[in-house]
């Protein structure tokens, strides 16, 4: 059966990040993406006129992915704490099927070549940490963190921790389950912003 051009643009943006986690988003060319589809490079050309517009469509397709996997996690956790862990949860997981990602946040096209790349991934870190932000307001109204907790400073310690995480992960040749892990610290962060008795 023929493919649709949205099936080959798929095809291609998958095929991308695979080759970016399997040898650098700076090594990635053209030639490269086509010979892995199978097609010419005019053809990846047609679907995406520069390896800019390339990059830009990675950046759309991984944010669809964490939108859909965010929305999921909110809504399958009853309470303020619970959607925090899904959150986060989610994200790392979000990272374990596509380890390209944190090789992206410092490569040079996101940071040099590109910088609508970049300002596409600046937005969806403050879109993470917005959502931190609101569960954890949510915790101090029910009670369960402290309530002098400046939750726009702990959310950045928990975005801190999905990169850290991530990037301990990369650098270990991926040694570890990245999603238990990240949990298992994540449990101790919260015991440290958990309310204490007299809150």
């Amino acid at each position: 059966m023929r493919k649709t051009a949205e099936d080959r643009k798929s095809e291609i943006l998958t095929v991308v990040l695979d080759l970016a986690d399997r040898f650098g988003p700076d090594r990635v060319t053209s030639m490269a993406v086509a010979s892995t589809v199978g097609v010419t490079q005019a053809a990846v050309f047609r679907h995406f006129p520069t390896m800019a517009h390339l990059w830009l469509a990675v950046a759309g397709h991984v944010s669809l992915k964490m939108d859909s996997a965010w929305q999921a996690a909110l809504r399958n956790a009853p309470t303020p704490i619970a959607r925090i862990e899904a959150l986060v949860a989610a994200q790392l997981a979000q990272i374990s099927d596509m380890p390209a990602l944190p090789m992206l946040l410092f490569s040079r096209e996101l940071n040099v070549a590109n910088p609508d790349l970049r300002a596409a991934f600046r937005l969806r870190l403050k879109a993470f940490h917005t959502l931190l932000v609101q569960q954890l307001g949510e915790g101090q109204k029910a009670g369960q963190l402290q309530k002098d907790l400046p939750v726009a400073d702990a959310a950045v310690l928990l975005t801190s921790l999905v990169q850290g995480m991530a990037i301990r992960w990369s650098l270990s040749a991926r040694n570890f389950a990245l999603v238990d892990e990240g949990k298992r610290i994540l449990k101790l962060q919260l015991q440290l912003i958990a309310a204490r008795s007299g809150d």
